[in-house]
């Protein structure tokens, strides 16, 4: 079975109002938190889209490099490769923001040394359900419900990473979980099902 996982808000944590926070104080810039829970950086404070690409070319992009592994995240997925199942990584990080998002996502994912046998970068999340449909992929995790839902009606069943940015639209997506131990837990009953 392949399996397939998003990176930022899925299998780490971002600390956006912290990191921006600390760059707009470090600049004296005028901007004010609007957002503190949005999984989005142009929608944490009161700035728009070239703001945060000169924060990410000013060292912002360490938020993502630095960010810390979801507790459990590596064990699950550690647990379903030795079940025989292929962890595809499936990101929305885009060149303009990383350079290279791929290199990008890879160190981090090395670094951490969360196992994983394919890395695919630059889906958007909208096209992320498409994309598993059409490469054989039975299962999504993710913490956008745009994603997930956008693969639940292409019959690709989705889990949804669940956090505060998003807990408001839970109920549109089957499957859920608030943590790695519920998310493997989940993934482990639809395993199950598909195996009937």
């Amino acid at each position: 079975m392949r399996i397939a996982v998003d990176i930022d808000d899925t299998l780490n944590i971002i600390d956006r109002v912290g990191r921006a926070g600390a760059y707009i104080e470090r600049k004296n810039l005028n901007f004010h938190l609007a957002s503190e829970f949005s999984n989005k950086f142009v929608e944490v404070y009161d700035w728009e889209m070239p703001d945060v690409l000169e924060f990410i070319r000013d060292g912002g992009i360490v938020a993502f490099t630095d960010a810390e592994v979801r507790k459990g995240a590596r064990e699950a997925l550690t647990q379903w490769r030795e079940m025989g199942h292929e962890i595809v990584i499936l990101t929305s990080r885009q060149e303009d923001w990383f350079v290279n998002p791929e290199k990008v996502a890879r160190d981090w994912l090395e670094k951490r040394h969360i196992p994983y046998d394919e890395l695919v970068a630059e889906i958007p999340f909208a096209e992320k359900g498409k994309y598993c449909k059409e490469h054989g992929i039975s299962i999504l995790i993710d913490d956008e419900p745009e994603a997930c839902i956008a693969a639940q009606e292409l019959g690709v069943r989705a889990v949804l990473a669940v956090g505060k940015h998003n807990i408001h639209r839970a109920n549109e997506v089957r499957y859920g979980g608030a943590n790695w131990k519920q998310i493997n837990a989940v993934v482990r009953r639809i395993l199950a099902l598909i195996d009937r």
